[in-house]
């Protein structure tokens, strides 16, 4: 019996590890060279679903009717009816002001009037004395049963007892105009609320000392949170695009998924320039009913250019593929597989956004359009292109 050579087991081991790696590079090699023409492209399938071309920008809500209560007298706040977040309603009590040192000028002018009218009333009763002397003195002149001068007395002395009941009169309309001011004044320390809403804010505190010769201190906001506008800042690049009564939508942090629809009410001509970027403020209402938006919270803000639902749409890049025009409305190029093979295909687009387009005519739901060239291939087939845009392997 023969004792076996290790080596020459070796020898046969190494020899089957090569023939096997020499199969299995040939093997490689020849998929490569005699593969299909299809695997050398990246290419996406034409799908239904809803496209939008939209602008997005930032915005932030805020209430779209608010007040700020403020006092048009001056002095010491005594009471604060309410507080912040209570609900109020159109004339309800808020606040009032110490009403003492109106109080007192009211009652000091309500007093000095009825003293001024009682002095009428006495130089009213003079002058009809006076008045009936004189018409006396007239018939008796007459008939000559009276001195010139005492028909010259009784003529004097009702022109002073008219007169006198002129000046009471004018200084009876000086007091009630006085009077009428400080009733108002007085009225004023009792502050109402001038709109139905929410306190959203106060500033003066009970006990605060006001004054409002300098300026109307504000003692609460009142705002209507009903209904919510969302002030937007959009981009002097962006800002030509959007149109008065064009539809937006909205979601907040909170609820990312819900969006709120609208539309643009307002363009505000004065730009507002932050870090030199010059921003547009864009305005558009959204009911509240719920009572979940509150101010100062962002929103992500999207207007709607164009949209379309249920829309045939392919991947962008594939316009690209064909040497689009990328014009709306208008033929378009595209590449299609067909028979694993590419071929140019023209087609109108409708919607499109920066990631998809709508294809309304010359393409079926479900055609393989190219997006894309894998990158070993794009590297081996160099420039080359087939006519019409299509794929020409290099010679071997």
């Amino acid at each position: 019996m023969h004792a076996h050579n290790p080596n020459r087991f070796r020898l046969i081991a190494a020899a089957a590890v090569i023939a096997l790696l020499v199969v299995t590079g040939l093997a490689w090699w020849y998929v490569s060279a005699n593969g299909s023409d299809q695997s050398k492209w990246v290419t996406a399938k034409a799908a239904r679903g809803d496209i939008e071309d939209t602008t997005t920008a930032l915005g932030t809500l805020q209430p779209l009717n608010y007040v700020d209560v403020g006092t048009q007298v001056s002095g010491q706040l005594r009471r604060i009816y309410v507080q912040i977040g209570d609900q109020v309603t159109e004339g309800q009590p808020l606040a009032e002001i110490d009403p003492t040192i109106y109080g007192t000028k009211v009652a000091a002018g309500q007093a000095q009037l009825q003293s001024l009218r009682a002095q009428l009333g006495e130089k009213e009763a003079q002058a009809s004395l006076a008045q009936q002397q004189f018409a006396r003195q007239q018939r008796m002149l007459s008939a000559n049963a009276t001195s010139q001068d005492a028909f010259q007395s009784a003529q004097t002395a009702l022109k002073a007892a008219q007169a006198q009941m002129g000046q009471l009169r004018g200084q009876i309309a000086q007091i009630e105009s006085t009077l009428k001011g400080d009733q108002a004044n007085l009225g004023y320390t009792k502050i109402y609320a001038p709109m139905t809403g929410t306190v959203v804010s106060q500033t003066a505190r009970q006990g605060q000392t006001l004054n409002s010769s300098q300026q109307a201190p504000i003692i609460v906001r009142i705002a209507d949170l009903q209904t919510m506008t969302v002030w937007t800042q959009v981009s002097e690049a962006d800002v030509a695009k959007l149109k008065l009564g064009q539809p937006v939508y909205f979601t907040t942090l909170g609820q990312p998924d819900r969006r709120r629809y609208a539309t643009l009410r307002q363009i505000l001509p004065t730009p507002e320039v932050l870090n030199n970027v010059v921003l547009y403020n864009a305005l558009f209402d959204v009911p509240n009913p719920e009572g979940d938006l509150g101010i100062q919270m962002s929103a992500q803000v999207f207007f709607v250019h164009a949209s379309a639902k249920d829309a045939l749409v392919i991947p962008v890049s594939a316009l690209a593929q064909g040497k689009g025009r990328k014009e709306k409305g208008k033929p378009d190029s595209i590449m299609v597989m067909k028979d694993g093979t590419p071929e140019p295909r023209q087609v109108v687009v409708g919607v499109r956004n920066r990631v998809q387009a709508q294809i309304v005519s010359g393409l079926a739901e479900g055609d393989e359009v190219v997006i894309g060239q894998r990158q070993a291939e794009a590297k081996k087939a160099g420039p080359q292109q087939a006519p019409g845009g299509g794929y020409r392997p290099p010679a071997r």
